[in-house]
């Protein structure tokens, strides 16, 4: 070897280790700058096979490789019926690959719909829809906090899979989230209790809301006083939790944020429809006291909420979209109000609808009134298979019942009572056996009780004691009990008067 090759040889060395050198001095920069832009990739594998995280950590940028093979044996395995395998696979494909997104929400949803669905036991049901909601809300949005399309996930779940009356144990899913929430948040939470605890009970409820449901207290104030208020034993109101701390959260991709939007608007949509749900005297959530009722208290704020993120969307066609899903919501909302005999409101907007949406009827409509439209679209709905509509209905003729009574009306009072039966009847009869397991309303006197306590309810003024103590009267119930002075340090729960109307 000459001199000439050995000094070329040795130039080339150190410039070798002058170019590592740099390398080094810049990795710990840009390992900073991947993990603030979220590109990290190359979480330790835990809780797997030995087997597994060997090759995981062997073949590094490989894992993806691993995770396209774990999934495709997922898929042969939910075909083979075999779930509890299936459910260890994602479990290890979500830990080869915590940070892409289409992992955890597919296999949420893979679990909440696809797998729950094949079982006939509604109670096997829940337990995968709750296994998809806990993959999103204790996994996958710890490791990935500012991933709209996770939020968005998560809050579909509460939105749609409970929230609607697509499956046939919708109602079961409704009535299980309820008594998970009724001993943390009640119907209406107590927030001071909550943002500052002061007994050991009020402790042990902040620990669980926040450890067990990852829930902030203070954002759920917030969200309450925002949008609310609400019932948070029903999954609208979880549903708009999670969608607005999504919408918080969305740093990373603020252009997917309108889809937390639409949920919101959606949510408080059906929150107006079906969020009246328990009277608050009941502190023990059970089958047969748990029915859905309209909210109808929410309007003005859900009317706002739209307005406001009408407002927010980006693009005309966004803002056209939301500006149609508001008109069909007044709409919808002008003849539940009429429904109710709450008639003021009911006229405010619907002059309000004509005002901003003069295309909201069609031309021969254009000049109709507020009595003719509300009665044609009431006939509509019930001869339509929507229970929440026909519950509405029938709880809006048992009010009137009750205003015949009070008024000493007694052929209005039996007129009233045979539409009730009517409008049950007819819908029973519409639905058939194929859907009664899903749509099934509840009993016809379980409604017309429900309607009376909220007549006869303490905190009630719709009407006045007078007419209270006609109704009791008429219907031979008791004079309500006198409520107990409540302890300093008692919670809301504790204070609940005890009469009877508790069930």
């Amino acid at each position: 070897m000459t001199q000439k090759t050995r000094i070329f040889k040795a130039c080339l060395i150190c410039a070798a280790a002058l170019l590592f050198f740099v390398a080094a001095q810049m990795q710990g920069r840009l390992n900073a700058e991947r993990t603030d832009l979220g590109l990290t990739r190359l979480a330790p594998l835990e809780n797997a096979p030995p087997a597994l995280a060997f090759t995981s950590v062997a073949l590094g940028g490989f894992r993806g490789l691993i995770a396209n093979a774990l999934w495709m044996r997922a898929n042969d395995l939910q075909n083979e019926d075999k779930y509890f395998e299936m459910v260890q696979l994602a479990d290890w494909i979500t830990k080869l690959e915590p940070h892409f997104v289409s992992v955890w929400t597919v296999q949420a949803w893979n679990m909440a719909y696809n797998i729950s669905v094949k079982f006939k036991d509604p109670e096997d049901r829940w337990q995968w829809v709750n296994r998809g909601i806990h993959l999103l809300r204790d996994e996958a949005i710890p490791i990935n906090p500012h991933e709209v399309l996770i939020y968005r996930e998560l809050a579909w779940l509460f939105q749609h899979k409970i929230g609607a009356n697509l499956d046939d144990a919708q109602q079961l899913y409704k009535l299980r989230l309820a008594q998970e929430m009724q001993p943390l948040l009640g119907g209406r939470p107590n927030f001071d209790a909550l943002i500052n605890p002061k007994t050991d009970a009020d402790r042990e409820k902040v620990r669980q809301i926040k450890e067990k449901f990852k829930m902030d207290p203070k954002l759920i104030k917030e969200v309450d006083e925002q949008y609310g208020p609400f019932d948070w034993r029903l999954p609208d109101a979880h549903a708009i939790y999670w969608a607005e701390l999504g919408r918080r959260e969305s740093k990373l991709h603020p252009k997917d944020e309108e889809t937390l939007r639409r949920v919101i608007y959606q949510s408080m949509q059906a929150a107006c429809i079906r969020g009246g749900a328990l009277d608050k005297s009941v502190t023990n959530v059970t089958e047969r006291n748990f029915m859905l009722w309209p909210n109808l208290d929410l309007v003005p704020k859900a009317s706002d909420t739209y307005l406001k993120l009408i407002n927010e969307e980006e693009g005309q066609v966004l803002k056209d979209n939301a500006r149609n899903a508001h008109k069909n919501f007044l709409k919808q909302i002008v003849y539940l109000l009429y429904e109710a005999d709450r008639i003021p409101e009911a006229n405010h907007w619907f002059t309000y609808l004509k005002t901003n949406y003069p295309n909201a009827f069609i031309l021969k409509q254009a000049n109709i009134s507020l009595d003719d439209y509300c009665l044609g679209q009431i006939m509509t709905d019930n001869s339509e298979a929507d229970m929440n509509k026909v519950t509405d209905s029938i709880s809006a003729t048992f009010h009137h019942a009750f205003m015949c009574v009070i008024s000493d009306n007694e052929d209005g009072y039996q007129n009233s009572e045979f539409m009730a039966k009517r409008i049950y009847d007819h819908f029973t009869e519409k639905i058939g056996e194929i859907s009664k397991q899903r749509l099934k309303l509840k009993s016809l006197k379980d409604m017309k009780d429900r309607v009376l306590r909220i007549e006869l309810d303490p905190h009630n003024n719709l009407i006045s004691p007078e007419d209270k103590m006609i109704l009791r009267t008429r219907f031979k119930l008791p004079a309500p009990k006198a409520e107990p002075t409540p302890a300093p340090a008692a919670t809301q729960e504790a204070q609940t008067p005890a009469t009877e109307t508790k069930q």
